[in-house]
């Protein structure tokens, strides 16, 4: 079973170069969390699941605190998720910063992390 959070936007004060975390930008993450799909689902049992106002909360913390690369905003994400519900099996990130500072036209830059909590 997938659970998916997509599109989760931001203005946070990230970035390599102290001038982007003064200035800040605009990040978008998307967040994908692996379970065991269910035997059976009772449709009022949150606790079969993630709670996805949960990752968000979890998101929008570590989204706070200004980071100088997006490969540990994602690397950090994936660690609290895994923490927080031991009983996924997987959860991969993607951070994306938008028109990220280069010489040229980018949209934006991303990274994806996937961290597998499978022994």
């Amino acid at each position: 079973m997938l659970v998916k959070l997509e599109g989760l936007d931001f203005f946070s004060h990230h970035g390599y170069y102290e001038q982007e975390r003064e200035i800040g930008n605009k990040y978008t993450v998307d967040v994908e969390v692996e379970l065991a799909d269910p035997v059976e689902l009772d449709d009022g049992d949150l606790a079969a699941t993630v709670n996805y106002e949960i990752i968000y909360s979890l998101v929008e913390n570590i989204m706070k605190v200004p980071t100088k690369l997006l490969e540990t905003l994602s690397m950090s994400i994936n660690q609290k998720i895994a923490s927080r519900f031991p009983k996924i099996y997987s959860v991969k990130t993607t951070v994306s910063k938008h028109n990220p500072p280069i010489k040229g036209v980018c949209h934006k830059a991303s990274v994806t992390l996937k961290l597998d909590n499978r022994s």
